[in-house]
């Protein structure tokens, strides 16, 4: 379990670049920094959904892939729940500036690695006995 835990935490490195560098995106775009976390969000959930099911729970693929898909959706919204919370929090929080979004999406995405990993291991990627 701590390999996978480790391979889930650079999977979850991985989403947290994609977070921020989408989410600095959408905010030149102009969609706010509320609209913008979803997106990246969204987009981060992707990347790290194609990572875990290819490396950290390879072999325990139970389900059609867009079954999957939305099962790791619905999984990483609860964690997903928490981690906003958070990011809102210190956005709320944090002295305004160019690395308060950085530090609010990093505050998030701590905050909802562990109820993410818990639900991906024990239910999205789960071995049927």
């Amino acid at each position: 379990m701590y390999a996978q835990f480790f391979r889930f935490a650079i999977a979850g490195t991985i989403g947290f670049l994609v977070d921020a560098g989408v989410l600095y995106l959408a905010l030149k775009c102009g969609t706010g920094p509320y609209v913008g976390r979803v997106i990246s969000f969204l987009c981060a959930a992707f990347v790290t959904w194609q990572i875990n099911r290819r490396t950290t729970f390879r072999g325990s693929k139970q389900h059609a892939w867009m079954t999957e898909w939305l099962r790791y959706l619905a999984a990483m919204s609860l964690g997903g729940i928490c981690n906003y919370g958070a990011y809102a929090v210190a956005l709320k929080t944090l002295p305004p500036g160019a690395f308060a979004p950085l530090l609010a999406v990093a505050a998030g995405s701590i905050v909802g690695m562990f109820v993410n990993f818990a639900f991906a291991k024990w239910w999205v990627f789960a071995r049927t006995m």
